[in-house]
């Protein structure tokens, strides 16, 4: 099992839920759990939130849903059409949260409430292995709209990011739940991750923001927003805890105190990184964006002694894509690192060791 969050302590003093339609929220919590469990508090809001990630059309969908506290959207989601969700199947392992959770399903047979970690590659294996996912239909890659889907509430922590992260280098080679199909993830999130994903070459503004984590999800995925920000804001009036505190890591400085968005990402049909190189992507992005205000030309040779030969490569088109090499590394396209990777794949000499140390094992993966 590979569990990346560290282990949640559990609330010193909680009320009990009184009726499976108004959950509580605990009165006292560990600093941990307060940092990093951001979810939605006010029902109005997340009826608007469950709209959007389950809209109308939607027909028999089955939804696996992490990191839910003690339900808020779970609850919106129940109170949709009910054609539109088959099941829910609920991942929280926090005894605190349980506690509002567990009367669900006595009211909605819909629901399953499973104390499992999301975080733990286990977890999803659990899924399959005990039966939870056998009426769900693995649908072809071309069908845009299979009949599984996953929500969370993204933790707060570097560990958040890591996690999406990780997911997003899934869909190349169809692991995770994307041996289901083409499974949309929608996520309510901290809008600092949210900044980092969608920074794209063609927004001055958002290029400053552009990161191996931008690359990654242009190459594999779509990505919106689903609800006005507005109507997330202020972050007190929507969500529980009461403030985010600081997180771990080097970025606590942009992450204090900052609002939370809804998306949807949708896998696409056609992904720029390839089945079997996403290792090669890996090495590449972890290794040239270190130096991402250093120009193609100067920051390559960073790849491996010898690889200045590849810039002619790049500069003549091979694969009818030709890369301007005095683009900063921040500047490529999600084209251009395609390019740059196929040159490194077919270059004889590419060193044989890809290890990366910024992802997970991939022993761990499903």
């Amino acid at each position: 099992m590979l569990s990346i969050l560290p282990k949640r302590s559990f609330f010193t003093a909680a009320r009990r839920c009184s009726a499976p339609g108004v959950p509580t929220f605990p009165t006292t919590a560990s600093a941990q759990l307060v940092k990093h469990h951001a979810c939605l508090r006010n029902s109005e809001t997340a009826a608007q939130v469950a709209e959007a990630f389950v809209p109308a059309g939607t027909k028999d969908k089955v939804i696996i849903e992490a990191f839910p506290g003690p339900g808020v959207l779970t609850r919106a989601l129940l109170q949709l059409p009910r054609e539109r969700i088959r099941k829910i199947i609920v991942l929280e392992d926090s005894e605190c949260f349980l506690d509002s959770l567990r009367p669900l399903p006595i009211v909605d047979p819909r629901v399953q409430v499973l104390p499992w970690d999301g975080y733990a590659w286990s977890t999803y294996h659990n899924l399959e292995a005990e039966g939870h996912l056998r009426d769900v239909e693995v649908s072809s890659w071309e069908e845009p709209d299979p009949p599984l889907s996953f929500i969370a509430h993204l933790p707060t922590s570097i560990y958040g990011e890591q996690l999406i992260a990780q997911l997003l280098r899934l869909v190349p080679d169809r692991g995770w739940l994307f041996r289901y199909g083409r499974v949309p993830m929608n996520y309510v999130m901290h809008d600092f991750v949210w900044e980092r994903i969608s920074a794209n070459t063609s927004n001055p503004d958002k290029l400053k923001n552009r990161c191996k984590l931008s690359v990654i999800a242009e190459a594999v995925a779509s990505f919106r927003e689903v609800v006005p920000a507005s109507i997330l804001q202020p972050y007190e009036d929507h969500f529980w805890p009461p403030s985010i505190a600081a997180a771990e890591g080097r970025s606590k400085k942009n992450r204090q105190n900052r609002n939370m968005v809804a998306i949807t990402m949708d896998p696409l049909l056609e992904q720029a990184i390839e089945k079997g190189l996403l290792d090669k992507w890996d090495y590449c992005l972890r290794k040239l964006f270190v130096l991402r205000s250093t120009p193609l030309k100067r920051a390559i040779s960073h790849l491996a002694p010898g690889a200045s030969t590849l810039l002619a490569t790049l500069a003549q088109g091979s694969g009818h894509h030709s890369v301007d090499t005095s683009k900063r590394m921040r500047e490529l396209s999600v084209q251009d690192w395609a390019a740059l990777v196929q040159a490194f794949h077919a270059w004889p000499f590419a060193p044989d060791d890809l290890l990366i140390t910024d992802s997970f094992s991939r022993d761990e993966r499903l």
